[in-house]
């Protein structure tokens, strides 16, 4: 029997207060609410300056623990975004808080480039890189989108990147240094974030007017733990597939693993557990009962929760009779595919993460690379729960990640991610995740935004999770979270881009316009990544779609509908509604 999966609805109660308190960096206005509603503030725009002086005179830049190490003057054109010249700028490369950890002996630095623009727009970018960082990620701001056709140092920002704390020589085993491991969390964003400011003051003469926060995936989970830990410092934040509960995604990948291997003719190729044929079948079937839920039959599932209704693995999938040739799955394959969207849990039956949609986005190669090789493999999951988040560290794990994955016991070994110790006295649930998600005031209160977009076959990351805690958020806001905060989903895009989806799109350019301007974005517009986009073409875009296919992203819980009328492929003939 397939394991029922409940979807939470929305409240609609009005917000009961809210205080007016103009934000950092320059005036607000008011923002015009419905007659007995409270106010919040709107931001005023960024003024932009130019650069004062020269980008050598940037060498002389002092603030404590922070050292200069180069400066340099990229010309206009040096660096290109779809095809597109980026404008002269500064280049300005140091580290912070240099140290010899007491407990492994290893250098540690939070290490940064950052680029300022000589004709400067006034505002600052933070730039979360992904992964278990490590590396300083060229600082342009390209903040999440498949192909992205723009990036905001092209738009005039100040952008600074970071490798959060360690390089890449000490990844995974950066997890050893217990001040590493907060770098990581959210270390490196509290001390970069003062020395950003004080430089961008050093080269325009004054602080950004407008500040933002932006990353995809582990870059996401950073925006939103900024959200939470520096609401005073950013007032725009944009996280795309975020890991905001990335200790917990990280052990429900090995319990993914665990029930692939179960199906696997090849344990070492867990792909052979649900091959991509097998895996298009079963796309095949939820679209047959799904794509129409939205008005338009096109090779897209908009009604996400319907569609948990509607399709079920275990009756609308052929089972296999025989061998297995690709047309079907046997018994054993369903009830371990079914237990992976169940997510983890203990022997006593308690749920250790989150659920996740049946959506036809898992055809699609991002997902397939994070359930049957991330989750095993030697420089995500297995390395970050065995060796950063769990107390005590276990560097012997680097040897046989795939052996740590498949045993790893969610009674005895899953409460680590919670446990500190003497060496250890924060625990990655504490470092990692934003610290009282759902209590945003201080952001609000002020005026900031928040934009959460995330596609609905994300591979690592439960979109149901991302959910709930919208979810959570606007019952804490009375039932208004949006005025505030807005969760977009993509459908059928994976893990920050790619799928069988239209995953081109400009989340930063929505959220400066509602920060700014007031403008709330009612829907985010799409695009398909077919032959010729100036981007990049996504090579799984189906050849029956138009090469420019575009779609609404609609603010959950409304869904794209079509209207009935117009031209399908275009986004303008559909609407976001329930």
């Amino acid at each position: 029997m397939r394991i029922f999966r409940p979807f939470s609805t929305v409240g609609a109660i009005p917000l009961a207060s809210a205080l007016l308190i103009a934000g950092c960096g320059g005036g607000s206005d008011p923002t015009p609410t419905q007659p007995g509603q409270p106010e919040l503030p709107r931001l005023s725009a960024a003024v932009g300056a130019p650069l004062q002086g020269t980008c050598d005179a940037l060498l002389s830049f002092s603030f404590p623990n922070t050292a200069i190490s180069s400066v340099t003057t990229a010309v206009a054109g040096s660096l290109k975004v779809a095809g597109k010249d980026i404008g002269a700028h500064c280049v300005v490369t140091g580290k912070m808080n240099e140290r010899v950890s007491p407990v492994d002996g290893q250098t540690y630095a939070v290490s940064f480039q950052m680029r300022l623009p000589l004709d400067w727009n006034g505002r600052y970018l933070y730039q979360g890189n992904g992964g278990t960082d490590g590396s300083v990620s060229s600082a342009t701001g390209a903040v999440g989108s498949g192909g992205p056709l723009t990036n905001a140092l092209y738009r005039g920002f100040a952008v600074i990147s970071s490798d959060a704390g360690h390089s890449s020589s000490q990844n995974p085993l950066f997890g050893m240094d217990p001040e590493a491991r907060i770098d990581y969390g959210y270390g490196a964003v509290k001390k970069l974030t003062p020395m950003a400011k004080a430089l961008i003051k050093a080269a325009y003469g004054k602080e950004p007017d407008r500040s933002y926060v932006g990353g995809s995936s582990n870059g996401g989970r950073h925006a939103m733990v900024t959200a939470a830990r520096l609401p005073q410092d950013y007032d725009g934040v944009l996280a795309n597939s975020p890991g905001f509960n990335l200790p917990k995604a990280a052990a429900a990948q090995l319990y993914t693993a665990q029930q692939f291997r179960k199906v696997a003719t090849d344990e070492n190729d867990l792909a052979t557990g649900f091959t991509v044929a097998e895996r298009q079948i079963v796309a095949k079937k939820i679209l047959e009962r799904c794509d129409g839920l939205d008005g338009v039959t096109d090779g897209l599932v908009q009604d996400v929760e319907a569609c948990q209704t509607a399709f079920n693995i275990f009756d609308h999938v052929p089972t296999c009779s025989g061998a297995r040739d690709g047309t079907c799955l046997t018994v054993a394959q369903k009830s371990a595919i079914d237990l992976m969207y169940a997510g983890p849990v203990n022997s006593r039956g308690e749920r250790l993460y989150a659920t996740q949609p049946y959506d036809p986005g898992l055809a699609g190669s991002g997902w397939a690379s994070w359930k049957f090789s991330s989750s095993v493999g030697a420089s995500r999951d297995p390395v970050a729960v065995g060796i950063i988040f769990q107390v005590p560290p276990d560097p012997t794990i680097v040897s046989n990640t795939r052996a740590f994955a498949f045993n790893y016991n969610f009674d005895m070994d899953y409460p680590k991610l919670f446990q500190t110790n003497a060496t250890y006295t924060e625990s990655s649930w504490s470092f990692m995740t934003p610290p009282n998600p759902t209590k945003l005031d201080a952001l609000r209160d002020r005026g900031g935004k928040m934009i959460v977009v995330q596609g609905v076959s994300d591979g690592v990351f439960s979109i149901d999770d991302t959910k709930r805690w919208y979810d959570e958020l606007d019952t804490e806001n009375k039932g208004k979270a949006a005025d505030f905060a807005r969760f977009f989903r993509v459908p059928g895009m994976n893990h920050s881009s790619g799928g069988i989806s239209t995953d081109q799109y400009d989340a930063l350019d929505a959220l400066v316009k509602w920060v700014e301007k007031g403008i709330a974005p009612d829907q985010i517009v799409a695009t398909a990544r077919g032959e010729g986009n100036a981007g990049g073409a996504n090579r799984e875009v189906p050849a029956d779609w138009a090469v420019d296919r575009t779609r609404p992203l609609c603010p959950y819980p409304l869904i794209a509908r079509y209207n009935g009328t117009g031209d399908s492929e275009r986004a303008e003939n559909f609407t976001c509604k329930k």
